[in-house]
């Protein structure tokens, strides 16, 4: 019994001696429990809203506060024409725009009835059917106090739904984008950073290292075939998109061919940034999936909507690459929006690319330099 007691201490001092055990036994669950307790939530909060008042009524403007006053919804823009919807849309600024017809309560008056239209994203279509269902929530009630004020049985204000970009609420318009996301990165920086590691592991990195080729061509070496087979990884998962699930690219090919290539060069520069982190496989699998994984799947706002999240997390979303490429891949398939629309979200990937890769470069001379001695 000594000898087994003995023998259980020493795997109880090993567990606790080894820092990635203990991450995967205490730190996973603990993110887990916060991640899905506070960021993924099927309920909303605080989206952005537009408004076309045609009307500028009493009835319009105490339904524009009603939907206001709600913790659900805020207008972000009042809108002058219908011209300025598809705009709003394609900016991604908005989740839903509200069109009060004119003359809304002179036509309750006359008519017993009026239509106001809901339009809603159907890019993000678990977002759209939770918006339009509070919306029309919050109208049926006011109609509903309405008619009891009138003693009418009838609905005196029947909201209109319409669903824009995705007008039967196709799922994988959500998912596709986010699919090619988790694949170009976690392919690009796995595939570098194991292949790296592993001609360290099986001692073939010292023969680069007394060949006349210098660091920098190493490591474009390293990278150069993953870059172009990431690319064909890209036009197959495109072509199957199209053919398979009837999900066509609406905006610029070019200009989502350039999206991808700059994602995958941010993908690349990780992967050797890890490589340059760790000399073991298990370990540089490990990093990659970490950091990468989970990361793209809750913090990217591809399944879970970003403004749902609590404020904190919102933030660390600023930070992850998956959150801006998302963006643009979204707005570029399925809303067919043109470099004019994406600017700000390229410029903030190629901003994190160029660091990552500066980082990873130096990283991986100084790594280059310690094994070479």
């Amino acid at each position: 019994m000594k000898r087994f007691m003995a023998f259980v201490r020493k795997e109880f001092l090993h567990i606790f001696r080894d820092f990635r055990t203990l991450i995967i036994l205490f730190g996973i669950p603990a993110a887990q429990i916060l991640i899905f307790g506070y960021a993924v939530r099927t309920d909303l909060k605080d989206a952005g809203i537009a408004v076309l008042d045609n009307a500028r009524d009493g009835v319009s403007k105490e339904l524009i506060q009603k939907i206001e006053a709600s913790e659900f919804f805020y207008v972000k823009r009042y809108l002058a024409s219908y011209e300025e919807i598809d705009a709003a849309f394609r900016q991604g600024e908005i989740k839903a725009a509200i069109i009060f017809p004119g003359q809304i309560a002179a036509s309750v008056a006359r008519e017993g009835s009026a239509t106001i239209g809901i339009i809603a994203d159907g890019s993000e279509p678990n977002t759209a059917s939770l918006v339009t269902g509070y919306i029309t929530g919050i109208v049926n009630d006011y109609s509903s106090s309405l008619a009891s004020a009138v003693t009418s049985s009838l609905p005196l204000i029947v909201p209109e739904v319409r669903m824009y970009f995705n007008p039967g609420l196709k799922s994988h318009f959500m998912f596709i984008p986010g699919v090619i996301t988790l694949i170009l990165i976690l392919i690009c920086a796995l595939m570098t950073s194991v292949t790296i590691v592993r001609e360290k592991e099986y001692g073939t990195m010292e023969v680069l290292l007394v060949s006349p080729l210098k660091p920098w061509q190493i490591i474009i070496g390293k990278v150069t075939p993953y870059f172009f087979l990431s690319l064909v990884n890209v036009i197959v998962i495109l072509l199957m998109t199209w053919f398979v699930f009837g999900l066509p690219v609406r905006g610029s090919i070019p200009l989502l061919i350039a999206g991808c290539m700059l994602y995958i060069l941010l993908g690349l520069s990780f992967g050797i940034l890890v490589s340059a982190s760790t000399s073991k496989t298990e370990n540089a699998v490990f990093i990659s999936l970490l950091t990468l994984m989970l990361p793209t799947i809750l913090l990217s706002g591809f399944i879970f909507p970003i403004e749902n999240m609590p404020k904190v997390y919102d933030y660390v979303s600023m930070a992850l690459p998956p959150r801006w490429f998302v963006g643009i891949i979204r707005a570029i398939m399925i809303k067919g929006a043109g470099f004019g629309y994406i600017w700000k979200e390229t410029a903030i990937l190629a901003g994190m690319t160029l660091l990552i890769m500066v980082i990873s470069a130096r990283r991986f001379k100084t790594r280059l330099g310690e094994e070479g001695r």
